[in-house]
């Protein structure tokens, strides 16, 4: 075929696709523009998670009549005027391709009024074409509607998630932006139902209690660093809020930062937190972050990627150095050094005669489990999770599965517990370690499932009803589950904007956190659930169990670590947890008597 142009049509497209990928897209670049032009309020509405509606209105300048037209045109932009305004950026657009991306694909109108102006105008464009400017009644600023996204690009619409997953998307994005924007009063509505309101007063810890809740919000670290002016070429900060060790996520996605007031997802300031985290967190977890990098912007480059969510900085290693320490010296203010008992250096403690009998050594089993409390095997949860009273694991050992359940390991005669994590065991082939979280994860979702089966969950009704509030994404992710989790004998229902009660649980948790159990369901775990994708009740029950079993770094009683291995062993899959972790690791008598020499080299 002959080189030629593509037709405006077609070219506009092609920007869009990178531009504009999803609705949280569009909601993006509209919401930076609004903040461009300087709103101190700013209002968003979708219905059909953005799909048929996405509408930003805010207060900021706005735009005038006789340059409406031109701002819905490709590369027109207020924010450049010559090349070597790119390495000076300090707007948050400035590529002039939103508007005219957005238009391609949907159906926008433009109302916008500025302060000098005695009416406003109005400009409609439907999949690119452009309409006549027309002069309306309009407060000062601007409301930017965009309906029927992708209407007319049939394969992008249809490869979109499903509404909840998008709706998490937009929820996410402004979240972050009101956390980054704490002057600026956001208001998110989804069809009649408010997901987030913001006051704009500041207050950036508020804004935490309102996303996170009251409990979470005081336990953010506050990070304030400065590098000193004279080692760089301008100032450079480091400003918002980190979670201390015992508050983590199973993944990074609420590791966030801005950089001159952009969030950007830049691999080289994530590795630089999880550095300043370095040996405080166990494998697999990840802190709640929300950091604000303030730096010269001749000193970062903002123009390498379409959506502007990576930077590249001139001086790569220096930043990476500044935000670990800043993290690393917040993290070391506020959180104690752990005290070591005498216990842990090998001095002794009564013991029981029984506990004398089996050997266990008091001095890491016993006095230390203070300290060990907070240490947790690979995979596992944290210790801020662990349940207040061992009656909850009496509770829950009190009684064996049915009689008819195949046992697949055999009868095992208790030894005692190592570092609080692990229980030792004798059986008739050998030497058995059980991980005391995985097992008593296999046990809890072996008996849910039975009773589930059974159509028979027993539910124990709460003595005060506890209130559980979740960022508006996983507000959503958890509406859904709902029906789901009164299925499984656990009473939930909706108690205000991104808040729920929890009235019951199952009697099988009964002592357990209903805050653990509602957020397990929001989390996204690091195990593979491979197995458990097919049966949805499955997968959520494995989850909750995961998070309501016993922690390692927990000391068990005697009678609750027998309780525990004789559970276990009525267990149908006793080997691995739901996930497909191993519960325990087997050392036969051969394999040990080779090891001693006793059957000749090893």
């Amino acid at each position: 075929m002959p080189i030629r142009l593509l037709s405006s049509e077609v070219s506009s497209r092609i920007a869009a696709g990178e531009v504009v990928e999803r609705p949280a897209s569009v909601v993006k670049e509209l919401t930076e523009n609004a903040l461009d032009a300087g709103a101190k309020n700013i209002s968003i509405s979708i219905a059909d998670a953005g799909r048929a509606l996405i509408e930003v209105a805010d207060d900021g300048h706005g735009i005038a009549a006789n340059e409406l037209e031109l701002a819905a045109a490709r590369h027109a932009t207020s924010k450049l005027v010559q090349s070597d305004d790119l390495f000076h950026i300090q707007t948050l657009g400035f590529r002039g391709e939103a508007l005219a991306s957005i238009g391609s694909v949907s159906n926008m109108t433009i109302t916008s009024r500025i302060a000098s102006a005695k009416e406003g105008a109005r400009l409609k464009v439907d999949g690119g074409i452009s309409g006549k400017v027309e002069k309306v009644g309009a407060p000062v600023g601007t409301v930017l509607r965009v309906e029927n996204l992708f209407y007319n690009v049939p394969a992008r619409l249809k490869f979109l998630k499903t509404d909840v997953t998008e709706r998490r998307a937009i929820d996410a994005l402004v979240t972050r932006y009101a956390l980054a924007y704490p002057n600026v009063r956001f208001r998110v509505t989804d069809g009649n139902q408010s997901t987030l309101q913001t006051a704009g007063d500041g207050d950036r810890r508020a804004i935490l209690a309102a996303l996170y809740g009251v409990e979470v919000a005081k336990q953010m670290l506050e990070v304030m660093d400065m590098e000193d002016p004279s080692t760089g070429s301008g100032r450079t900060s480091l400003t918002g809020f980190i979670s201390p060790t015992s508050l983590t996520r199973s993944n990074r996605k609420e590791i966030t930062f801005f950089v001159n007031g952009r969030w950007v997802q830049e691999f080289s300031l994530t590795a630089a937190l999880l550095q300043a985290y370095h040996t405080l967190l166990m494998v697999g977890r990840y802190p709640l972050t929300a950091l604000f990098l303030d730096i010269a912007p001749e000193d970062v480059d903002v123009n390498v990627h379409p959506t502007k969510a990576e930077v590249r900085f001139r001086s790569q290693d220096k930043i990476f150095s500044f935000v670990q320490r800043a993290a690393r010296k917040a993290l070391l203010a506020y959180t104690p050094v752990a005290s070591v008992s005498p216990q842990m250096w090998g001095g002794s403690r009564p013991a029981s005669t029984e506990n004398r009998e089996v050997g266990i050594d008091w001095s890491v089993a016993g006095d230390a489990s203070d300290e060990l409390r907070g240490i947790s095997n690979e995979g596992q949860e944290t210790s801020n999770e662990v349940p207040s009273s061992s009656s909850f694991l009496v509770s829950h050992y009190s009684a064996s599965q049915p009689s008819e359940t195949f046992a697949a390991v055999p009868l095992l005669r208790l030894i005692g517990q190592i570092g609080s994590t692990y229980i030792v065991a004798e059986g008739p082939d050998g030497l058995y370690l059980i991980d005391q979280h995985a097992a008593h994860e296999r046990v809890l979702f072996e008996k849910l499932m039975a009773q589930h089966d059974k159509k028979s969950i027993p539910s124990q009704a709460l003595l005060s009803p506890e209130v559980v509030t979740l960022p508006p994404q996983s507000a959503k992710a958890l509406t859904a589950q709902l029906p789901f989790l009164n299925h499984f004998g656990f009473e939930v229902e909706e108690f205000g904007t991104n808040t729920f009660q929890v009235r019951a649980m199952p009697a099988l948790f009964a002592g357990g956190d209903p805050s653990s159990a509602l957020r397990a369901l929001v989390e996204d775990f690091e195990e593979d659930e491979a197995p458990l994708q097919a049966e949805v009740e499955a997968k959520l029950a494995a989850r909750v169990c995961k998070r309501l079993a016993v922690k390692g770094g927990q000391t068990l009683t005697t009678e609750e670590q027998r309780a525990l291995l004789n559970d276990l062993e009525a267990c149908n899959s006793p080997r691995t947890c739901p996930h497909g972790r191993p519960t325990m690791i087997h050392l036969s008598v051969d394999n040990l008597e080779k090891q001693f020499g006793r059957k000749g080299p090893r």
